[in-house]
């Protein structure tokens, strides 16, 4: 016996009953299971046995110890490869060194040394200077004395007394040409694989660790770029180098001549004689160039309105900013103004001070921001002096100078000048 179809509004009811009872959700204990707790942290480390616990607990804490390690350790500095581990090198094997010939440039050397200590390395610090001096501080106006024990006690630089390269018998003042001379002293250091002399007349931006690592090469040095028709000769500000008495002895044949009066100290291919000469002389054709923007930039570079020989092409645009971020170590060298640590005479530096790009010398110049950063490495400098050595500037030159006189301020109470031979900054950049 066939059903009879129930009618649509029948079924239609039923649907909408058994809906209602599968959506109503007001008990919610209906549908859960009464047997199953709810899970918690706590719950399930109470639910593990005794040695589980531990041996998580154990875990736990490594784990925390390897994260706080990881944020803490000691980081290798800006500028290091990456590839390098910094940690498994022998670092006794590489040296900065400084050299020092007057009183007057001790502060910049320590400077120097500061720099170093602060941005990190862990090569060895020598400096070269004079043996009549001592580490005694025999008063509080003993800056000499002082000095060396900072820079010996505060940032682990290794002192080395050496007899300071002299001539004899040679007309006018060769100072600066003895001083520049001693820089090759740095040859002599067997017992390290390489080392980087740097010139006191800089600021060091950023570490410079890296340089140790180049392939092996006798000397490596920026390009003297500012004069690059000059035969693409090298500055000598920053050299890396390996040490060999062969190559000392075969440069300082050329000093000997000179003091013996073979050769005239002004008659060396037909330009002085100076450390720059000299190494360019040995190593012009097989020395390894270093990137004068990271490690050749001056600060004359500021004062030019003509980029190219620093860019190297005509469709790069200068722009001061990216070329002090780019720089790791500065050179000053604005001949004929002084080095930062004698004061500007004023007459001069109106004359040298970096030109703004649009009206310059109106009220409404504007385009200065090659002044802006050229003001500000010299600001800087001055203030580190202050903070390493506590000592201010020699007073400013006479300007112009008069017939007869160099460009020098008044010798002050040590009774040393107080700025080097300005050919001799010229030539090396």
């Amino acid at each position: 016996m066939h059903k009879l179809p129930r009618p649509a509004s029948s079924i239609r009811r039923k649907v909408s009953f058994d809906l209602d009872n599968l959506t109503d959700d007001s008990d919610i204990e209906d549908y859960r299971d009464r047997n199953k707790p709810d899970w918690t942290l706590r719950g399930a480390i109470s639910t593990l046995p005794p040695r589980k616990r531990r041996n998580y607990a154990i875990l736990t804490i490594l784990i925390f110890i390897l994260l706080y390690w990881a944020s803490h350790r000691p980081q290798a500095p800006k500028g290091l490869s990456p590839y390098l581990n910094y940690d498994a090198i022998d670092w006794s094997r590489y040296a900065y060194t400084q050299y020092v010939t007057s009183e007057e440039y001790l502060c910049n050397s320590v400077m120097v040394f500061e720099a170093l200590h602060r941005l990190g390395s862990r090569a060895d610090k020598i400096l070269f200077y004079p043996l009549g001096w001592d580490t005694f501080i025999s008063s509080d106006t003993d800056r000499t004395s002082q000095l060396l024990v900072k820079a010996r006690d505060k940032y682990n630089v290794i002192l080395e007394p050496i007899e300071v390269n002299t001539l004899q018998n040679l007309p006018g003042d060769a100072s600066s040409w003895d001083s520049s001379i001693t820089k090759l002293w740095a040859f002599r250091e067997l017992t390290y694989r390489r080392i980087l002399q740097i010139d006191s007349d800089v600021m060091i931006l950023q570490n410079l660790d890296e340089l140790f690592f180049l392939p092996s090469a006798p000397v490596a040095m920026p390009r003297a770029y500012w004069d690059y028709s000059n035969n693409h000769q090298l500055t000598s500000f920053l050299v890396l180098l390996e040490p060999s008495y062969v190559e000392y002895r075969a440069m300082m044949d050329k000093v000997e001549a000179v003091t013996a009066g073979q050769l005239g100290k002004d008659e060396f291919d037909g330009h002085p004689l100076y450390d720059m000469e000299l190494l360019n002389d040995r190593y012009s054709g097989s020395a390894l160039v270093l990137p004068h923007r990271q490690y050749g930039l001056v600060t004359g570079e500021f004062r030019r309105k003509d980029h190219r020989t620093f860019l190297g092409n005509d469709h790069e645009t200068w722009n001061p900013d990216t070329a002090l971020s780019q720089a790791k170590v500065v050179h000053f060298s604005d001949w004929p103004l002084p080095k930062p640590w004698v004061m500007w005479p004023q007459k001069l530096l109106a004359e040298i001070i970096p030109r703004c790009d649009k009206n310059p010398g109106t009220p409404q110049e504007s385009g200065c921001r090659d002044r802006e950063v050229w003001k500000k490495l010299y600001e800087e400098f001055r203030l580190k002096r202050k903070e390493v050595c506590m000592l201010l500037s020699y007073p400013a030159p006479e300007w112009p100078p008069q017939e007869n006189k160099s460009n020098r301020p008044p010798a002050p109470k040590d009774g040393h000048s107080a700025v080097e031979k300005s050919e001799k900054a010229e030539s090396s950049g």
